[in-house]
This record gives structure tokens, C-alpha cells and sequence, in this order.
């Protein structure tokens, strides 16, 4: 399968970079664990590109390439579901779009706020707008996503036309491609951080022990990259429930060694590691977990 970018791709990407460019840069002691923007969001909308997936032409591949660029970004913005799941949906589908299975109230949700669209995904799937009364902020929780939790599901809710399993399927492309580009930036960040400490008169990246480590960081970064990509092209079950078992996985091992490298100041919140290594955190419990994706990648691939 050929996955590189075509004409539309390369203008659509060019486009988003030129518009996040002035948002890289961020204040530390102004954040705390999560990081938002509106003017950010608003910037999003007005350009159109989470509505990339309406269009036939661009579709969900193009979708997950702009979540995966905007993933790199120390800001969390609702952008996967909007752009992944809610063209499934049909239109009239307001953002942010939080999507939970069915009777998993106890997990905290991102970006779930009076006014969200929440889906749920059970023997069918419908939706809701969430109401003041269903929702209670957690605004201590050590996630790098601002998170609610939801209170109560109305008994009457939206029905839409989709299978449970593709809506699945959509779910574990659009984790993937967020995991993706978080990985992407968090090793990003920290190979900036070593190349410039020194320790013991040299910088800790001349250390063998931390280079291999770090490649084998970066080959697992690019995995879960390649796997998000081609499931988004094909939407197909098994390619996404690989790729979500990947990046869970990849995650789980990355993060851990990634703090570990960057010794008391990746115990801080002085530098912006944690602004997507909190992010995999909570996107590993997604979907039941690496155990769930990856027996749902043994069920799709051989029944």
C-alpha cells in the first residue's frame, strides 16, 4: 500500500503547519497538567480541517493526518473524533464529539462539557448532547486532557446508522492516530533534552545505553505511525485493532523510559514532556486496553 501523501495531503498539511506554527511555543508555569487553547480551536474550525472527513476525496486518511500533526502540539485539542468519527455520524453533528461504550460511565472522558455530543457505542449506536446536570469537571485529575465525568445517560437518545463494530473500528484509527503524533512529540522533546545536558563533560546523548533505547523508541513511534495511517486508509478491523494494540503498547514501554531519560527535571512540570506523556496515559485505558484491541485483532484476522 503507497501512503504517501498526495497534491491535496501535502496543501492540507502545509496549510496546518502554518497555522499551528505560532502555537508551539507555550509558558510552562502558566499550564499545569493539561493545556488548552481557544483560539487555537477556533483557528481549527474556521479553516475547516476537521471537517476534512465529509469530503469523499480526503476521507479518513486524510483525517488522521491532520490528528496526527495536531497530536504534536503541547495543547490538547478535540480533534480526534471530530475528524475520524463524527463524518460517520452523519451531519449535524455538533463538537466536541466524546464517544464511550455502553454502561462505562466510570471512566473519565475527554473534553466532556455541557454541550458535547456524546456517543454511545453499544448493541447500537446513538448519541446525546450533555446537559449541565450530567456532567461533574475534574479539574485535578492528572491527565493532560481536561476531563469530566458523566453523571447519567438519558434513556431517549439519537439513533444513527452505523454498525457498532465500524464505529469500533473509527475509534481505535482515531487513538491511534493521536497516540501517533504524542509519541512523535514526546521523543521529539526529549532528544532535544539530551542533546543539549551534559553529564560527566559530554551530552547524554553520546551515551550508548541512551541511544539505543531511544532508537528503539523511535521505531516503535514510527510503527504505531504507519499502522494509524494504513488503518485509516483502509478502515478495515483488523489494521485498526492493530493499530490501537500497537500504540497502547508502545505507550505503555516508551513513556516509561522516556521520563526515565530525562531524570528529575521528566519528574517536573518545568518541561513539556508530560503535556503528551499524560495524554498516552489515559489513551491506554481506552477501548478495555492493550488485552481488548489485541483480541479484537485476533477475532477480526481469524475469527
Amino acid at each position: 500500500m503507497d501512503l504517501s501523501f498526495n497534491a491535496d495531503q501535502i496543501a492540507i498539511r502545509d496549510a496546518l503547519d502554518t497555522l499551528t506554527r505560532p502555537f508551539e511555543a507555550v509558558t510552562l508555569h502558566e499550564t499545569g497538567f493539561a493545556l488548552t487553547d481557544p483560539a487555537l480551536d477556533a483557528a481549527l474550525a474556521e479553516g475547516g480541517f476537521l471537517d476534512v472527513g465529509f469530503d469523499p476525496d480526503l476521507g479518513t486518511g486524510t483525517a488522521a493526518v491532520i490528528v496526527e500533526r495536531l497530536a504534536r502540539l503541547p495543547q490538547a485539542t478535540e480533534a480526534a473524533f471530530s475528524a475520524i468519527v463524527r463524518p460517520a455520524l452523519g451531519e449535524g453533528i455538533a463538537g466536541p464529539v466524546c464517544v464511550m461504550e455502553e454502561g462505562d460511565w466510570h471512566r473519565p472522558m475527554r473534553f466532556l462539557a455541557a454541550g458535547a455530543t456524546v456517543v454511545v457505542v453499544g448493541e447500537s449506536v446513538t448519541s446525546f448532547v450533555a446537559t449541565p446536570d450530567q456532567v461533574r469537571a475534574e479539574p485535578d485529575a492528572l491527565y493532560g486532557y481536561p476531563v469530566a465525568t458523566l453523571l447519567s445517560v438519558p434513556a431517549e437518545r439519537c439513533a444513527h446508522d452505523i454498525a457498532p463494530e465500524r464505529m469500533r473500528t473509527l475509534w481505535r484509527v482515531a487513538l491511534a492516530a493521536e497516540a501517533a503524533g504524542l509519541l512523535e512529540a514526546a521523543l521529539a522533546s526529549v532528544c532535544t533534552y539530551v542533546s543539549e545536558r551534559q553529564q560527566f563533560g559530554r551530552a547524554l546523548a553520546t551515551f550508548q545505553a541512551l541511544r539505543h533505547r531511544l532508537a528503539e523508541a523511535q521505531v516503535r513511534s514510527n510503527g504505531v505511525y504507519w499502522l494509524a495511517m494504513k488503518a485509516a486508509h483502509t478502515e478495515d478491523a483488523a489494521d485498526a485493532a492493530l493499530a490501537a494494540f500497537h500504540a497502547q503498547e508502545s505507550a505503555r514501554a516508551v513513556v516509561y523510559d522516556l521520563h526515565q531519560f530525562m531524570g528529575a527535571m521528566g519528574m517536573t512540570l518545568e518541561h513539556p514532556l508530560h503535556l503528551w506523556t499524560y495524554r498516552l496515559k489515559l489513551l491506554t485505558g481506552e477501548l478495555g486496553g492493550r488485552g481488548a484491541n489485541a483480541l479484537a485483532a485476533a477475532e477480526a484476522l481469524w475469527g
